[in-house]
Protein backbone atom coordinates (compact mmCIF):
# COMPACT_ATOMS: atom_id res chain seq x y z
CA UNK A 1 0.00 0.00 0.00
CA UNK A 2 2.93 2.33 0.67
CA UNK A 3 3.82 2.49 -3.03
CA UNK A 4 0.32 3.73 -3.87
CA UNK A 5 0.58 6.49 -1.28
CA UNK A 6 3.96 7.46 -2.74
CA UNK A 7 2.48 7.46 -6.24
CA UNK A 8 -0.47 9.57 -5.13
CA UNK A 9 1.70 12.12 -3.33
CA UNK A 10 4.60 12.39 -5.79
CA UNK A 11 3.14 12.16 -9.31
CA UNK A 12 1.93 15.75 -9.47
CA UNK A 13 4.91 17.43 -7.76
CA UNK A 14 7.44 15.38 -9.72
CA UNK A 15 5.96 16.13 -13.15
CA UNK A 16 5.36 19.82 -12.44
CA UNK A 17 8.87 20.32 -11.02
CA UNK A 18 10.58 18.38 -13.81
CA UNK A 19 8.73 20.28 -16.54
CA UNK A 20 9.30 23.72 -15.01
CA UNK A 21 13.00 23.06 -14.40
CA UNK A 22 13.37 21.73 -17.93
CA UNK A 23 11.65 24.76 -19.46
CA UNK A 24 13.65 27.10 -17.22
CA UNK A 25 16.73 26.12 -19.23
CA UNK A 26 15.20 28.16 -22.05
CA UNK A 27 13.72 30.98 -19.98
CA UNK A 28 14.08 31.90 -16.28
CA UNK A 29 10.38 32.83 -16.05
CA UNK A 30 9.62 29.10 -15.84
CA UNK A 31 11.59 28.71 -12.61
CA UNK A 32 9.44 27.12 -9.89
CA UNK A 33 7.76 29.77 -7.79
CA UNK A 34 9.20 28.38 -4.55
CA UNK A 35 12.71 29.17 -5.84
CA UNK A 36 11.95 32.79 -6.66
CA UNK A 37 9.77 33.91 -3.75
CA UNK A 38 11.24 35.59 -0.70
CA UNK A 39 8.68 34.00 1.65
CA UNK A 40 9.11 30.29 1.07
CA UNK A 41 7.64 29.15 4.38
CA UNK A 42 4.35 31.01 3.92
CA UNK A 43 4.02 29.76 0.34
CA UNK A 44 4.63 26.16 1.42
CA UNK A 45 2.19 26.32 4.30
CA UNK A 46 -0.52 27.99 2.25
CA UNK A 47 -0.06 25.62 -0.69
CA UNK A 48 -0.15 22.47 1.42
CA UNK A 49 -3.04 23.72 3.56
CA UNK A 50 -5.16 24.76 0.59
CA UNK A 51 -4.34 21.56 -1.26
CA UNK A 52 -5.42 19.37 1.64
CA UNK A 53 -8.58 21.25 2.63
CA UNK A 54 -9.83 23.16 -0.40
CA UNK A 55 -8.86 20.52 -2.94
CA UNK A 56 -8.35 17.06 -1.53
CA UNK A 57 -10.86 17.05 1.31
CA UNK A 58 -13.82 19.11 0.14
CA UNK A 59 -13.83 18.38 -3.59
CA UNK A 60 -13.15 14.66 -3.39
CA UNK A 61 -16.19 14.13 -1.18
CA UNK A 62 -18.15 14.70 -4.36
CA UNK A 63 -15.85 13.53 -7.13
CA UNK A 64 -14.49 10.34 -5.55
CA UNK A 65 -17.14 9.95 -2.88
CA UNK A 66 -20.00 9.85 -5.38
CA UNK A 67 -19.23 10.39 -9.08
CA UNK A 68 -16.30 7.99 -9.53
CA UNK A 69 -17.78 4.88 -7.84
CA UNK A 70 -21.13 5.51 -9.53
CA UNK A 71 -19.55 5.58 -12.99
CA UNK A 72 -17.32 2.60 -12.26
CA UNK A 73 -20.34 0.53 -11.25
CA UNK A 74 -22.03 1.68 -14.44
CA UNK A 75 -19.46 -0.19 -16.57
CA UNK A 76 -17.55 2.90 -17.69
CA UNK A 77 -14.14 1.55 -16.69
CA UNK A 78 -11.18 3.56 -15.46
CA UNK A 79 -10.61 5.48 -18.69
CA UNK A 80 -14.26 6.37 -19.27
CA UNK A 81 -14.80 7.33 -15.65
CA UNK A 82 -11.63 9.41 -15.57
CA UNK A 83 -12.55 11.26 -18.75
CA UNK A 84 -16.10 12.06 -17.66
CA UNK A 85 -15.15 13.19 -14.17
CA UNK A 86 -11.98 14.87 -15.41
CA UNK A 87 -13.81 17.00 -17.97
CA UNK A 88 -16.43 17.98 -15.39
CA UNK A 89 -13.65 18.73 -12.92
CA UNK A 90 -11.87 20.89 -15.48
CA UNK A 91 -15.06 22.73 -16.48
CA UNK A 92 -15.85 23.44 -12.83
CA UNK A 93 -12.44 24.96 -12.22
CA UNK A 94 -12.51 26.86 -15.49
CA UNK A 95 -15.73 28.60 -14.48
CA UNK A 96 -14.21 29.47 -11.13
CA UNK A 97 -11.17 30.93 -12.90
CA UNK A 98 -13.43 33.13 -15.02
CA UNK A 99 -15.34 34.49 -12.07
CA UNK A 100 -12.52 34.93 -9.59
CA UNK A 101 -9.72 36.17 -11.84
CA UNK A 102 -11.88 38.48 -13.92
CA UNK A 103 -13.67 39.83 -10.85
CA UNK A 104 -16.91 40.21 -12.78
CA UNK A 105 -20.00 38.07 -13.21
CA UNK A 106 -19.61 38.33 -16.99
CA UNK A 107 -16.28 36.50 -16.74
CA UNK A 108 -14.25 38.89 -18.89
CA UNK A 109 -10.72 37.59 -18.89
CA UNK A 110 -7.56 38.33 -20.84
CA UNK A 111 -6.06 35.86 -23.36
CA UNK A 112 -2.99 35.63 -21.09
CA UNK A 113 -5.14 33.71 -18.62
CA UNK A 114 -7.89 32.36 -20.87
CA UNK A 115 -5.76 30.23 -23.20
CA UNK A 116 -3.30 28.67 -20.71
CA UNK A 117 -6.19 27.95 -18.33
CA UNK A 118 -8.14 26.25 -21.11
CA UNK A 119 -5.20 23.97 -21.93
CA UNK A 120 -4.67 23.08 -18.27
CA UNK A 121 -8.30 22.43 -17.37
CA UNK A 122 -9.22 20.59 -20.57
CA UNK A 123 -5.90 18.92 -21.34
CA UNK A 124 -4.19 18.17 -18.03
CA UNK A 125 -6.97 17.62 -15.49
CA UNK A 126 -8.76 14.82 -17.40
CA UNK A 127 -5.46 12.94 -17.78
CA UNK A 128 -4.66 13.38 -14.10
CA UNK A 129 -8.16 12.26 -13.14
CA UNK A 130 -7.72 9.08 -15.20
CA UNK A 131 -4.61 8.35 -13.14
CA UNK A 132 -6.51 9.16 -9.95
CA UNK A 133 -9.28 6.71 -10.85
CA UNK A 134 -6.69 4.07 -11.72
CA UNK A 135 -4.99 4.49 -8.34
CA UNK A 136 -8.39 4.57 -6.60
CA UNK A 137 -9.41 1.24 -8.13
CA UNK A 138 -6.05 -0.37 -7.31
CA UNK A 139 -6.25 0.67 -3.63
CA UNK A 140 -9.60 -0.98 -2.86
CA UNK A 141 -11.35 2.33 -3.56
CA UNK A 142 -9.46 4.32 -0.95
CA UNK A 143 -10.93 7.80 -0.55
CA UNK A 144 -7.86 8.90 1.42
CA UNK A 145 -5.47 8.07 -1.42
CA UNK A 146 -7.66 10.00 -3.88
CA UNK A 147 -7.76 13.00 -1.55
CA UNK A 148 -3.99 13.00 -1.17
CA UNK A 149 -3.45 12.69 -4.92
CA UNK A 150 -5.75 15.65 -5.58
CA UNK A 151 -4.14 17.65 -2.76
CA UNK A 152 -0.63 17.07 -4.10
CA UNK A 153 -1.53 18.48 -7.52
CA UNK A 154 -3.31 21.51 -6.04
CA UNK A 155 -0.38 22.19 -3.73
CA UNK A 156 2.08 21.81 -6.60
CA UNK A 157 0.20 24.36 -8.69
CA UNK A 158 0.26 26.92 -5.88
CA UNK A 159 3.81 26.29 -4.73
CA UNK A 160 5.59 25.72 -8.03
CA UNK A 161 3.75 27.40 -10.90
CA UNK A 162 4.37 31.09 -11.55
CA UNK A 163 1.13 33.10 -11.66
CA UNK A 164 2.71 35.67 -14.01
CA UNK A 165 3.54 33.64 -17.12
CA UNK A 166 2.75 35.40 -20.41
CA UNK A 167 0.46 33.81 -23.01
CA UNK A 168 3.07 31.86 -24.98
CA UNK A 169 5.05 30.56 -21.96
CA UNK A 170 1.78 29.68 -20.22
CA UNK A 171 0.57 27.77 -23.26
CA UNK A 172 3.93 26.03 -23.61
CA UNK A 173 3.89 24.87 -20.01
CA UNK A 174 0.26 23.75 -20.22
CA UNK A 175 0.81 21.75 -23.40
CA UNK A 176 3.95 20.08 -22.08
CA UNK A 177 2.22 19.17 -18.81
CA UNK A 178 -0.81 17.76 -20.64
CA UNK A 179 1.42 15.74 -22.97
CA UNK A 180 3.42 14.39 -20.02
CA UNK A 181 0.29 13.34 -18.12
CA UNK A 182 -1.26 11.62 -21.13
CA UNK A 183 2.11 9.97 -21.73
CA UNK A 184 1.99 8.56 -18.19
CA UNK A 185 -1.57 7.32 -18.83
CA UNK A 186 -0.31 5.58 -21.97
CA UNK A 187 2.60 3.96 -20.15
CA UNK A 188 0.29 2.71 -17.40
CA UNK A 189 -2.12 1.27 -19.97
CA UNK A 190 0.66 -0.53 -21.86
CA UNK A 191 2.11 -1.87 -18.61
CA UNK A 192 -1.33 -3.30 -17.77
CA UNK A 193 -1.86 -5.17 -20.99
CA UNK A 194 -3.49 -2.36 -22.95
CA UNK A 195 -6.26 -1.45 -20.52
CA UNK A 196 -6.45 0.55 -17.32
CA UNK A 197 -9.21 -1.27 -15.45
CA UNK A 198 -8.30 -4.08 -13.11
CA UNK A 199 -10.29 -6.47 -15.26
CA UNK A 200 -11.60 -6.22 -18.83
CA UNK A 201 -14.68 -4.06 -19.09
CA UNK A 202 -16.78 -6.94 -20.45
CA UNK A 203 -16.28 -8.95 -17.28
CA UNK A 204 -17.49 -6.23 -14.91
CA UNK A 205 -20.74 -6.88 -13.07
CA UNK A 206 -23.30 -4.19 -12.52
CA UNK A 207 -24.03 -4.04 -8.84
Amino acid sequence: MARWYALALLTGPFLVTAILLGLSLYSPEFLPRILTTSDKVSLLLFGIGWGLVGGGLLEELGWTGFAVPTLLRGRHGVLGTGLVVGLLWGAWHYLIAFWTISGTASGRISPAIFLPALVFYVGSLPAYRVLMVWVYERTAESMLVAMLMHASLSASALILESPRLAVLPGLTYGLVLAAALWGVVGVVAVANGGHLSRQPLSSRRVS
